[in-house]
């Protein structure tokens, strides 16, 4: 059902054969609008035409959905208007940009985006939903629904002759079908918002209704003024959605790090209803010794506020587990972060460190909601983590819980955009991830397909993290751990072991360095540690040197004059390694260097 070309008011004129086809089908049409309780269109009072026109503030843009306000647009029309309706909107404005002014030049990329017509009228051929109705062979110049568009004015044929046919219908064949269905009136309106052209709308009627008159082309026009300003609203929205959700994605990692023992999956969901684009985040980062970070936050609120602060906590969060903190730290610094923020912002967090050298997680949540842990045998639980006060609210500190896990196992951590529930209580919604994720091959849990069995399903109205760590074998002889001697035999032992392991390990000449670096890292744990623990090797990326003690102090650069006799072992370790550094741990301290790998 297309339109164009010159406007045509040909109001008391019946085309060839129109007239006929008219009378055959009166008496069925009268009875379908009976049975459904429907008044005829030449049945509209001055009153009645009012009061419908003001329903549509009510029935059309009843969501800030463009395609679903054009198919309530068409909807509202048929029957009581029209026996059959079609909106298409500009390929630009589906995009979201603006609309186009139109012009005698041509006429800008449309496509269909809404149809609806009674069960008499099924049979005729518009532009499928979805398609352009810029292509080739219905792009004619004789279409009358051209003029509509380039000029932004209506165009009326109230009785349809033959010749019409051809020019309101996009192919022969459709215009065929109109011929056979008794279409006899004609009726398309510009859809036309803050001085800018959005699309058109087209109606028809066929036999058993009067055709369209001065009136009724009166009425269409204050209607798609209406519908009109309701698709600009759509579009705005879903613009400014698209930025926001944007802005979203460009402050979440492009991607995951690939790190020893552990194979991580993060994908971040946005709301398929409502205000969804928020402050849900995640990260992952790749620690020394082979371990791993992950973290999880939800910032309350939507909008582009909460998306801002979900930006500056995840910086913070990064730069702290650079650091290599504990989680538990790293949780409190983030509230000391989140209540120097100026709009007083509450997010929740839950923070994990994996270490492939005894398959263990460290934890600590902030008002967070608990991992799901499935293990290789196929049960899962909620793992118990102490909960502590969301971020922001300055209740610390935070309670860390050290877990083991086997391997082939896999940790799901989630924002609660995935279970949340108008209707549903959160333990019934948990239950159902629980079920889900159980339900589940381990390659589709590793791909993040429970992604789209969630509880909150397609009717979600909140944005989603979904992160999955699923823990894999370190390949044999990759990492290797020593117990070290607290005496002075410690470093002569330590220098031991490493050339040892370099040779095995295909790297003798980075010998003389890790002789060197592992001196210089046991020397200072007999110093200031009160005596070295153990020695862990590990060979992924690059080499890694780690050396274990009690001791409280971190480990600093200090400048050495000529005539000092030591403090220079950490600038040797600065100048051969490729970084180095320290963190602290249960029992004491970790430090280490790492080394790149011959090419």
């Amino acid at each position: 059902m297309k339109g164009g070309g010159r406007r045509r008011r040909l109001t008391g004129r019946t085309s060839a054969g129109g007239g006929s086809a008219t009378r055959r089908s009166t008496g069925a049409n009268a009875r379908f609008r009976r049975s459904r309780g429907l008044a005829a269109p030449d049945r509209f009072t001055t009153r009645s035409r009012l009061s419908w026109l003001n329903s549509a503030t009510s029935r059309i843009g009843t969501t800030l959905d463009l395609e679903r306000t054009a198919q309530e647009l068409a909807e509202f029309t048929v029957p009581r208007f029209a026996d059959g309706a079609a909106v298409d909107i500009l390929e630009s404005v589906l995009l979201g940009d603006e609309g186009e002014r139109w012009a005698a030049k041509g006429v800008p990329a449309m496509r269909a985006t809404a149809l609806c017509a009674i069960e008499e009228l099924s049979s005729l051929e518009p532009t499928p939903v979805g398609e352009s109705s810029s292509r080739a062979e219905i792009q004619h110049e004789t279409l009358l629904h051209r003029y509509c568009l380039r000029q932004g004015k209506p165009v009326l044929v109230s009785r349809m002759k033959e010749d019409d046919f051809a020019r309101v219908a996009p192919t022969a064949s459709a215009a065929a079908k109109m011929r056979a269905a008794g279409v006899h009136s004609y009726l398309a309106v510009p859809l036309i918002a803050r001085g800018v052209l959005l699309g058109s709308a087209d109606f028809v009627r066929g036999p058993g209704t009067p055709p369209f008159s001065s009136t009724d082309l009166a009425l269409a026009e204050q209607l798609a003024s209406k519908a009109a300003v309701f698709i600009d609203n759509a579009r705005l929205y879903g613009r400014e959605r698209e930025h926001v959700v944007s802005l979203q994605r460009s402050l979440l990692p492009r991607a995951t790090p690939l790190t020893p023992g552990l194979r991580v999956h993060a994908e971040y969901a946005p709301a398929t209803i409502g205000r969804g684009v928020g402050g849900d985040w995640y990260d992952v980062v790749a620690l020394p010794g082979g371990r791993t970070a992950l973290v999880v936050g939800d910032v309350m609120g939507h909008g582009l506020p909460a998306a801002a602060t979900m930006g500056r906590l995840r910086a913070v969060s990064r730069t702290l587990m650079t650091l290599d903190m504990a989680p538990e730290r790293i949780l409190a610094r983030l509230d000391l972060a989140t209540r120097d923020l100026e709009d007083e912002q509450v997010a929740t967090c839950l923070c994990a460190i994996h270490d492939p050298a005894d398959s263990t997680y460290t934890l600590a949540s902030a008002g967070h909601l608990p991992p799901l842990l499935i293990d290789e045998p196929g049960s899962a639980s909620f793992m118990d983590v102490p909960t502590g006060a969301p971020l922001g609210a300055g209740v610390i500190p935070y309670d860390p819980v050290r877990l083991h896990v086997p391997d082939g196992s896999h940790l799901v951590m989630y924002t609660d955009g995935l279970v949340k529930s108008r209707s549903e209580d959160l333990a019934v919604q948990l239950d159902r991830l629980r079920t889900a994720a159980l339900g589940l091959a381990p390659q589709a849990l590793r791909e993040g397909r429970l992604l789209d069995c969630v509880p909150a399903g397609t009717a979600r109205f909140d944005e989603g993290v979904l992160l999955v760590a699923a823990g894999t074998p370190l390949p044999v002889g990759d990492l290797r751990v020593y117990e070290l001697p607290k005496t002075g035999r410690a470093a002569s032992a330590a220098r031991n072991l490493v050339t040892d392991q370099l040779a095995a390990w295909g790297l003798a000449e980075l010998a003389d360095v890790s002789e060197l670096v592992v001196s210089e890292l046991v020397g200072n744990a007999l110093r200031y540690g009160n005596g070295p623990g153990q020695l862990r090797m590990l060979r992924g990326e690059r080499l890694v040197l780690e050396v274990s003690d009690t001791g409280p102090d971190l480990p600093q650069i200090q400048h050495a004059d000529l005539s000092d006799e030591g403090g220079r072992g950490l600038q040797l370790i600065n100048m051969l390694c490729r970084r180095w550094g320290s963190c602290r741990t249960v029992t004491g301290k970790v430090v280490w260097a790492e080394q790149n790998l011959p090419s």
